[in-house]
């Protein structure tokens, strides 16, 4: 309903897969209807895609509603971040893909990006980038990155079946169930502000004020004492 309501021509931010902070995607039909509505609406798509691989534990199945909408014909713009799924956290690498009407399109609007990042940065650092480059050039080495990812995936998932069984075993006064309905990276644990600030300052236990939890830094030696307290 609500993307019925944006003006024509408006940019819409959509998080490609293992949605952050929720870690709730939407369903393919429900992205087949969001297709729609956005194509009637003559909205632009704008994927944010910064957690493939850790959502589905298969990194070309999570790019799944990205193809959707370009096969559904719309022109769209994407943000790649290699931060998390490459383990390159401190090179900050990424990419910005365009889909054009045509050749002509595409030229203009890759001279209107160079305008506008010669005066923010100009010429990058290409260490973290060219690691990248290297991986997805070549086949061998793209499946050892789609199977790490995979490895990845199921650990996270593991630790939240963990962390739930502990909470519920500790004799919570809640339901946990929705720890291992989310995927990816995070868990919105549904925590107050001020039970956040509490695990922080009484137990050295951190996650942000909205009771975000990255699943990432939950581990089979630490899951008993984030559950215990």
């Amino acid at each position: 309903t609500d993307l019925k309501q944006i003006s024509e021509g408006s940019v819409v931010l959509l998080h490609a897969c293992a949605h952050n902070p929720t870690g709730m995607d939407p369903t393919p039909e429900q992205w087949a209807e969001i297709s729609k509505v956005m194509k009637d609406g003559k909205l632009i798509p704008f994927f944010d895609c910064a957690y493939q691989g850790f959502a589905s534990g298969n990194a070309p199945q999570d790019a799944f509603a990205i193809r959707m909408f370009i096969d559904h014909g719309h022109l769209l713009a994407t943000v790649q971040s290699f931060s998390k799924n490459f383990g390159l956290y401190g090179q900050r690498v990424g990419a910005l893909s365009i889909v054009g009407q045509d050749a002509d399109e595409a030229k203009r609007v890759l001279s209107q990006m160079k305008m506008t990042i010669r005066p923010m940065y100009s010429n990058p650092p290409k260490y973290g980038a060219q690691l990248v480059k290297t991986i997805l050039s070549d086949d061998g080495l793209t499946n050892d990155f789609v199977d790490q990812c995979a490895d990845m995936a199921k650990r996270i998932d593991s630790m939240r079946t963990a962390l739930r069984s502990a909470l519920e075993e500790g004799g919570a006064d809640r339901s946990w169930e929705h720890i291992t309905k989310q995927i990816g990276m995070f868990a919105y644990s549904g925590l107050t502000k001020e039970e956040v600030t509490a695990l922080r300052d009484d137990h050295h236990i951190y996650c942000t004020l909205d009771g975000r939890i990255s699943m990432a830094g939950v581990t089979s030696n630490n899951v008993e004492y984030i559950a215990g307290v």
